[in-house]
């Protein structure tokens, strides 16, 4: 029959908490390094996103009220079916975002009237 040395113990114990610490150090540090760099490009990853969002929103006003229609709608059966089909809530949001840009553009263009004479 063999008993378990406690100073044995201890020691591999103490071993195993410094090795974790080290490795816990170098990961935080890699988190640290990879956080600065994302916030480096912060601004640039932004000024692109405004300038593609403006680009979007010029190709959607320069569309005729029928390509807006049945883009509305398409956009809205998607959003409806990836609701139904149980769907993550956030891509059907996603799925929605096309669908009210369209649709305000729709409502915009006609006064808020649903007619369809344009306005002078």
């Amino acid at each position: 029959m063999t008993t378990a040395n406690p100073t044995t113990t201890r020691s591999s114990s103490s071993g195993d908490d410094q090795d974790l610490a080290t490795t816990a150090r170098a990961i935080a540090g890699g988190v640290a390094d990879r956080a600065a760099a994302a916030a480096a490009r912060l601004p640039e990853a932004a000024n692109v996103t405004g300038a593609s969002l403006e680009r979007a929103g010029q190709a959607i006003r320069g569309e005729s009220d029928e390509v807006l229609a049945v883009g509305t709608s398409l956009s809205l059966g998607l959003a409806m079916g990836l609701l139904l089909g149980g769907a993550n809530r956030i891509l059907v949001i996603l799925a929605l975002i096309p669908a009210t840009a369209m649709g305000f553009t729709l409502y915009d263009r006609h006064g808020g009237t649903g007619s369809r004479a344009p306005r002078i």
